[in-house]
């Protein structure tokens, strides 16, 4: 029943972001690792800075610091329909990169705060 209600959640929660809306959702760390660990096909961008990234990360994220998004975005992250998650230290980065993803057309974007408050594993 829990898995049950965990794919309920996952599939209206997803569904509500489209490209006409040109927002990004909001999730919280804990849905985030929940969604992660149920093995769910999902990009964790990490927008802060490469010395942060060195210092712990979510196993299997993607660093892009938020202020080389513009630039970087379509070659790093080639599929605008996939599910990006993205994180930074303690939510204010990553309220900026996700808008600026909805901006370039990235269609499944949310927001998910700062590794700071993080549920699961950190890795260097």
């Amino acid at each position: 029943m829990k898995c049950l209600s965990l794919l309920f959640f996952v599939t209206t929660f997803l569904a509500g972001c489209s490209s006409a809306d040109a927002e990004f959702g909001r999730m919280s760390e804990q849905e985030a690792y929940e969604l992660i660990k149920s093995g769910s096909d999902v990009i964790v961008l990490d927008v802060r800075s490469e010395d942060e990234f060195l210092t712990g990360h979510i196993a299997g994220s993607i660093l892009l610091p938020v202020d080389e998004i513009e630039q970087r975005a379509i070659d790093v992250l080639a599929d605008k329909d996939a599910t990006i998650l993205v994180i930074c230290r303690a939510g204010n980065r990553s309220l900026t990169a996700s808008q600026l993803l909805v901006d370039l057309g990235f269609r499944n974007v949310y927001e998910i705060g700062g590794i700071m408050s993080w549920p699961g594993e950190i890795v260097e």
